[in-house]
Formats: structure tokens, C-alpha cells, sequence
């Protein structure tokens, strides 16, 4: 066990997109960010890519699907560098655009909630024991603002039905973790540039990190059980 000084991030699905931009600017903010991927070789050329540029980085094979998989990276974070501060969930799927809940493709929606909202929620049930050894922590789940109580409309329901549980899990963690200075808060990056994208996006992953890395750095007083869009509080 190597133990570090710095603030060690797990990033999930860090190779590309959003998690690739947020692993970089949370580097960029003095954290040791540990770039995850479904493959190694994805992990470990995004993480190399950034150890080129300075800053402290390394890659670790996670499938948040697979119970087994969550658990080893956890653990090997938690053995390697004597700590684990931060976790962000931002692995994720969009499969079901257009899909009605009343003539849904349950295959799809199970395996979008295995991944969206289990997935997540593995990750966190790993990732809660390290950082409780440090009395610190700091998660922050990815959401999107389609899963707002106002934006709940026809269409991609398995999607938004995920993102909709991941707000409940995240208020409900952030109550249950209170006093082990474990703070856990969602945000949505608004419409980006990626594989998940809906409509037409507005910005590119690398402009929408500024509130990512503002949850995973939140001062012990900073709130918890929240949902944030552009550093602003959303309504649920």
C-alpha cells in the first residue's frame, strides 16, 4: 500500500465523453484520479493521456455491472493508495430513446437500470467502507434534468426512470451518511456532447465539468443531498 497525501477520485466510464473531461479537470485540481473503463486498454490510454500532461492519474478495469468487478476496484483503490475520497458515477446507458412506459422493451429497462441505477448504487455500497476509514467522502452522481419532476414526459422512459431512482438513492445516502462527513449530491450536465446526448446538445463535455468538480471538492460544510445544474440548485 502506497498512501498519498492528495485526494484520490474513482471516475466511472472516465475513458471518454463527460467522464473523460470530468477525470481530467478533478487531475487538474490536485486530485489523484484513478481513470476507470470497461477495458484496460480504454482506461489506460485516457489515464496515460493525462499523465503526459502532468498530472496524476492511473487506470483500473471496472464493469459497474458486475457486483464482483465494483468490489476488486474499490478495494484495489482502497489497498493501493490508502484512501478513497471520491467517487463519481457518471457510467452510464441511453438505449431507449423514444420508448413509451405503456409499450416499454423491458430487456432494455432492465438493462438500463442495471447499469444507471444499480451500477451507481454498486459502486457507492464499495466505495462508502474506504472512505469512511478516512472520514471523508465525497459522491457525486451523474443525472440528467429529464428526470426533474417538471421534465418527466413521453418518451425514454427507461432513462429517465433510472436517473429518477439515482436522485431518490442519492437523498437517501446523503441522510444515511450525514455524520460520517460523507457528502453525496447529483447534477446534470445539461445537454452535451456525447453518445448519451438527447436533442441537439449546447456545450462539449469538457464545458460542463466546473460543478463536478465543485461537488467532489466540497468543504465539510457543503451540502448534501442535493441536485445541481450549472453550480444552481434544481428542483427534484
Amino acid at each position: 500500500m502506497t498512501k498519498t497525501p492528495r485526494r484520490v477520485a474513482v471516475v466511472t466510464g472516465a475513458n471518454r465523453g463527460l467522464g473523460k473531461a470530468i477525470a481530467h479537470d478533478l487531475a487538474a485540481a490536485g486530485l489523484h484520479v484513478v481513470v476507470t473503463s470497461r477495458t484496460e486498454q480504454a482506461a489506460q490510454s485516457a489515464a496515460e493521456e493525462f499523465q503526459r500532461e502532468g498530472l496524476a492519474a492511473s487506470a483500473h478495469q471496472l464493469d459497474i455491472t458486475d457486483p464482483a468487478s465494483v468490489a476488486r476496484t474499490m478495494a484495489d483503490v482502497g489497498f493501493t493508495y490508502g484512501r478513497l475520497d471520491v467517487l463519481v458515477n457518471n457510467a452510464a446507458v441511453a438505449i431507449d430513446r423514444g420508448q413509451l412506459a405503456a409499450a416499454a422493451d423491458m430487456e432494455k429497462v432492465c438493462a438500463t437500470l442495471n447499469t444507471n441505477l444499480m451500477g451507481a448504487w454498486r459502486c457507492c455500497t464499495a466505495a462508502i467502507p474506504e472512505m469512511k476509514r478516512n472520514d471523508y467522502g465525497r459522491i457525486v452522481n451523474v443525472t440528467t434534468h429529464m428526470s426533474t419532476s417538471a421534465n418527466l414526459g413521453v418518451g425514454s422512459v427507461a432513462y429517465r426512470t433510472s436517473k429518477a431512482a439515482l436522485n431518490a438513492l442519492t437523498r437517501i445516502l446523503a441522510t444515511e451518511l450525514q455524520a460520517d462527513n460523507i457528502l453525496v449530491n447529483a447534477a446534470s450536465p445539461g445537454k452535451v456532447d456525447t453518445r448519451l446526448a438527447y436533442g441537439k446538445a449546447d456545450r462539449q463535455p469538457s464545458e460542463a465539468t466546473d460543478t463536478f468538480v465543485w461537488l467532489a471538492t466540497l468543504p465539510d460544510n457543503g451540502p448534501s443531498g442535493q441536485l445541481f445544474f450549472d453550480g444552481k440548485l434544481l428542483e427534484w
